[in-house]
C-alpha cells in the first residue's frame, strides 16, 4: 500500500495504524513481522514467560547476555509475556485480538487449535483480522504435522541438490533462506489481505508453507525440467543456461563475471584482448558457449589468471560487463555503496548500548520506514500493554505471582 494521507493531511508510513499480534519465534515469522514493523506497523510480540522466543538463547555470540541472532530480526517490536495455557492470559490475548488488524503465528499445525487461539476462534472475536500461519509444510496435506526447519526444507525443496561443486556433497545456502522466503511471502500475503479488507471489510486466513515457498523459488530450474525432463545438478557458481556467468579465478582472487548476452560477451572479448573469440564458432553465441562450456571456460580462465582480480574487475566494469568482487561479510557491511544506502544503521539498546543493525531495503519516497524501537527485552512492554488494556496494578501483580504473565 502506498503512503496515505491522514485526516490532518500528514503523510503516513505504509502500515501506520496497523496493529500486529506476533506469536512467532526463531526466524520465519519474526522476519515477516519485522518487514511490517519497519514500515510503521505496531507489532506486539507475545512470548512465553521466563523463556521467550527460542532464539533468545541461540548463541554464541551474545552481547552482554543478549543473543545477536535474536537482535537481528526483532527490532521495532514490543514484548509482552503471556502463558497462553492459562485462561486469564487467554483473556488478555483476546482483548488484544479485538484491537488488532493482523495475527502472525508459526506453531506446528494443530497447536493453535489445542490452545483455542486458532483462526476460527480469533475470527469470531474479530472478523476483520488477517490471520497468517507459517509452517514447514502448510496446514493441509500428508506432511502437515512434520516439524519444519530450514535445513530440512532446503533439502526437500531441491535447493541443496543444485548448490555446491559438481563432485561435492549437498550444500545448503549459508543463510536460512527458506525461513526468509516464507517470512517475505507471509508479509506479502498480509499486505494483500489488508488491501482486500479495505474493499470488503473482512479479514482472511493465510496459510504459508516453507516448502511451497521454496518450490516457487525453483523458477527457471523447474521450467527447465518441465520443458525437457532434465534434472538440474550442482554446478558450483556456474549457470546452466548462460556462459560466462560464474566465479572465475584471477591471478590473486576470484571475481564474478555475468556476461548475460552476446553483446556483453563481445565487450568482454575486447577487455580480454581476444577479439578473435567473437566469431569463433566454438563460442560466438551463448548457445555455442553453453554447448561447449567444458572448452570455453578454461580458455577464459587461462586469460584471467594472468592479472590481478582488481584490475580485471575495473576494466570489465569500465566496458559495461557485469562483474564484481566476492565479498566476505565484513566487506559487505563496510562497502561504501551499502553504507550510502543506509543498509547499516545504529540502535541504542538498554542492555548492550549502541549496536549496529542492517537497514531497511524497501525505500519509500513519501514516508520511509524507520528503526524506531530496539529489539525488546523479554516482557519489556508487558506493563505498558496491560495498562492500555485497563488492568490494574493489583491485577498485574497477581498475574506475575501466578505465572500468567
Amino acid at each position: 500500500m502506498p503512503a496515505v494521507q491522514g485526516a490532518n493531511g500528514v503523510s503516513m508510513s505504509m502500515f501506520e495504524g496497523i496493529k500486529v499480534i506476533d506469536l512467532t519465534q526463531a526466524l520465519s515469522g519474526p522476519f515477516a513481522s519485522t518487514m511490517l514493523a519497519d514500515q510503521g506497523a505496531e507489532v506486539i510480540k507475545v512470548e512465553v514467560p521466563k523463556i521467550g522466543d527460542n532464539s533468545r538463547a541461540w548463541g554464541p555470540p551474545f552481547v552482554n547476555g543478549v543473543s545477536s541472532y535474536f537482535l537481528s530480526v526483532n527490532r521495532n517490536k514490543k514484548s509482552i509475556t503471556l502463558n497462553l495455557k492459562d485462561e486469564r492470559a487467554k483473556e488478555i490475548f483476546f482483548k488484544l485480538v479485538r484491537e488488532a488488524d493482523v495475527l502472525l503465528e508459526n506453531f506446528r499445525p494443530g497447536v493453535t487449535e489445542r490452545l483455542g487461539i486458532d483462526y476460527e476462534n480469533v475470527h469470531k472475536v474479530n472478523p476483520r483480522i488477517v490471520y497468517a500461519s507459517i509452517s514447514g509444510f502448510g496446514q493441509t496435506g500428508p506432511y502437515k504435522k512434520r516439524p519444519g526447519y530450514d535445513q530440512v526444507i532446503q533439502g526437500m525443496g531441491g535447493l541443496m541438490s543444485i548448490t555446491g561443486e559438481e563432485s561435492g556433497p549437498p550444500v545448503k545456502v549459508g543463510l536460512p533462506i527458506t525461513d526468509i522466503a516464507s517470512g517475505m511471502y507471509a508479509a506479502f500475503g498480509v499486505a494483500g489481505a489488508l488491501y482486500k479488507r479495505q474493499l470488503t471489510g473482512m479479514g482472511d486466513y493465510i496459510d504459508v508453507s516453507m516448502l511451497d515457498c521454496q518450490v516457487s523459488w525453483l523458477t527457471f530450474q523447474a521450467g527447465r525440467y518441465f520443458a525437457t525432463g532434465e534434472v538440474a545438478e550442482k554446478m558450483g557458481s556456474a549457470h546452466p543456461t548462460i556462459v560466462p556467468y560464474q566465479a572465475f579465478k584471477t591471478k590473486d582472487i576470484y571475481i564474478n563475471i555475468a556476461a548475460g548476452s552476446d553483446k556483453l560477451w563481445q565487450a568482454m572479448c575486447d577487455v580480454l584482448d581476444k577479439p578473435e573469440w567473437k566469431d569463433d564458432p566454438l563460442m560466438k553465441t551463448n548457445d555455442d558457449r553453453v554447448k561447449n562450456r567444458a572448452q570455453v571456460v578454461p580458455l577464459i580462465e587461462g586469460v584471467l589468471i594472468t592479472r590481478p582480480g582488481d584490475e580485471w574487475a575495473h576494466d570489465l566494469m569500465e566496458a559495461g560487463v557485469p562483474c564484481g568482487h566476492i565479498y566476505t561479510i565484513d566487506r559487505v557491511l563496510t562497502d561504501e555503496h551499502v553504507l550510502f544506502r543506509d543498509m547499516v544503521q545504529e540502535f541504542e539498546h538498554p542492555v548492550i548500548g549502541k549496536f549496529k543493525h542492517t537497514g531497511i531495503p524497501v525505500k519509500v519516497k513519501e514516508e520511509p520506514g524507520s528503526l524506531r524501537i530496539p529489539p525488546p527485552l523479554l516482557g519489556e512492554h508487558t506493563k505498558e500493554i496491560l495498562d492500555e488494556l485497563g488492568y490494574t496494578e493489583e491485577e498485574q501483580t497477581v498475574f506475575e505471582e501466578e505465572d500468567v504473565i
